[in-house]
């Protein structure tokens, strides 16, 4: 998502020797127990996948994984992941939060994004990822420039890996209009814009450059509702961002963004100002 928008801050974590050791720890208690990835992932309530990419060092541990793990592992199994959840330690300059979001996002059942800096991530196309990256600041090498861009569209696969998931982007007009990257970029963006937009679960709408009740003065935001159905927020900017679970904050933003939802352009308005714009290119 553009919840990943920063250089350094932004990339799914690369594999630390922290998350390796996490990950052979976690191996080695489902083993002990006689069960598969796929037998721990259903009781844990995750998928496989994620489990496996947790064991490969790959994604960083969600916070509840030890108390999940109880039941499957047992108490000293839930005890020495919890004590391996403290010895992590993460890369200079990878936000801690992401890390955690990153994972999130891939289990979400729902997923709501409302953007007015960017495209949100899982909508860029590659020229736009470039684009974005071209701007960061401190200059990438070409090495994590490469990385990153990698990595964003790694990410996207959620959108063809989960079909039955809710996905809803909310996008400011003036994103679209400042053609960051040039004309062809944004014709590119366009164009994935509408197609993604036709997929059956996700929904695209543009809020309207002229908009006189606006609910998003505060900003970005991103939304996800976990499989047991509870909600987690996530803000970001300037290398720095903040994981939300308060109910009373959850419940603000969630309002907030129903309200916005029914302020942007329709479905089928959204999608003939997309098709108006990219004829104007």
């Amino acid at each position: 998502m553009t919840a990943d928008q920063g250089g350094s801050t932004t990339s799914e974590p690369e594999s630390s020797e922290s998350l390796k050791i996490f990950g052979a720890v976690l191996k080695s208690l489902r083993e002990q127990a006689n069960l598969t990835q796929e037998e721990l992932a259903r009781r844990l309530g995750y998928s496989s996948a994620y489990i496996a990419k947790i064991e490969q060092g790959k994604r960083f541990p969600p916070s509840d994984l030890p108390s999940r793990a109880a039941e499957p592992l047992g108490t000293v199994g839930a005890k020495v992941l919890a004590a391996a959840v403290r010895s992590l330690t993460r890369r200079p300059g990878l936000a801690s939060w992401f890390q955690q979001w990153a994972g999130i996002e891939e289990e979400a059942i729902s997923l709501y994004a409302y953007e007015c800096r960017a495209v949100p991530g899982l909508l860029q196309p590659e020229s736009y990822i470039r684009a974005v990256f071209d701007q960061q600041i401190p200059p990438l090498s070409e090495e994590q420039f490469e990385q990153q861009v990698t990595a964003r569209q790694e990410r996207q696969r959620i959108l063809d890996e989960r079909p039955n998931t809710e996905f809803s982007f909310l996008i400011e007009q003036a994103v679209l209009e400042r053609g960051l990257g040039g004309a062809q970029v944004t014709r590119e963006v366009i164009s994935n814009l509408l197609e993604q937009g036709s997929r059956r679960n996700v929904q695209i709408l543009v809020m309207p450059l002229r908009q006189e009740e606006h609910a998003g003065i505060d900003g970005q935001m991103y939304l996800a509702e976990r499989d047991t159905h509870q909600w987690v927020g996530y803000i970001e900017g300037h290398d720095s961002s903040t994981l939300l679970t308060q109910p009373k904050l959850l419940s603000s933003m969630l309002q907030r963004y129903g309200k916005m939802r029914s302020q942007a352009l329709s479905h089928a308005a959204t999608a003939d100002l997309l098709r108006k714009m990219q004829g104007a290119l």
